[in-house]
């Protein structure tokens, strides 16, 4: 039997795939074959974002659950079909524990968590009716499997995320339809050049990584390729790391 990675004829949805780990991620499942709409909060980027990956704009802000399921609709409709949702919209706002606001706290865990919720349940709900199976991959991080410093609320919502993908995995396994996670270390990106630009910072990470080195967004895009084919229909309710070994120690 031979192992198949390819994604053609499928229709991918990638939330916040304006820049960064997003992007990277969207262009990687239209590389496998895939027919990809990514989403942004701002129609200038996402009329952009339509433009590079040969589709149609998707305007969503994930924490508005309103939006999430119309651009899901949409989506949906405009290709009669939805088969992937990659999960990837989300945010970060480092505070030190007594630093941390309830705002920061709720657009945090409204971002990471509420969104990837709603997200699933929507795609889903458009899977089942299609009867035809799907794949949801959420992205959670390793902060959700181990504690770093400076990101409560981020690690409170990505652990969120992981025992959500499991019971999701549990209850739409009858209709065929997987639910996994991807848990990245830091991936070198936009996003995250601040951080990896600080000497402290740094060496404090590349300390914890028994590889050597961060993460690029190919390992990450890898992983998702391979829960998002035909190679991976036997896996679900897994979070698969994207660490270096950070979670090994």
């Amino acid at each position: 039997m031979s192992l198949s990675f390819q994604l053609d004829g499928k229709v991918a949805l990638v939330t916040g795939a304006s820049r960064g780990l997003g992007a990277g991620l969207a262009t990687g499942l239209r590389e496998a074959g895939a027919t990809v709409v990514g989403t942004s909060r701002d129609s200038k980027s996402a009329a952009q974002l339509a433009e590079h990956l040969g589709t149609v704009p998707a305007v969503m802000d994930v924490t508005d659950v309103a939006s999430v399921q119309a651009s899901v609709d949409r989506v949906a409709s405009e290709f009669g079909h939805l088969d992937l949702l990659i999960n990837n919209a989300g945010l970060n706002i480092p505070q030190s524990v007594f630093d941390v606001d309830e705002a920061s706290w709720d657009s945090v865990i409204d971002t990471n968590l509420k969104g990837t919720f709603f997200a699933a349940q929507a795609a889903a709900r458009h899977m089942v009716a299609q009867g035809e199976g799907g794949r949801i991959i959420n992205v959670a991080s390793q902060a959700g499997v181990v504690g770093i410093e400076e990101r409560s609320a981020y690690g409170a919502s990505k652990s969120g995320v992981i025992l959500l993908t499991k019971v999701l995995a549990i209850e739409l396994a009858q209709h065929e339809i997987t639910v996994n996670a991807v848990a990245p270390t830091f991936i070198a990106t936009e996003l995250t050049r601040s951080t990896l630009e600080n000497p402290e910072w740094r060496e404090r990470i590349l300390s914890r990584i028994p590889l050597g080195r961060v993460g690029e967004v190919q390992d990450v895009v890898a992983a998702t390729v391979y829960l998002a084919s035909p190679a991976g229909a036997m896996v679900t309710g897994h979070t698969l790391l994207v660490d270096g070994g950070w979670t090994a120690w």
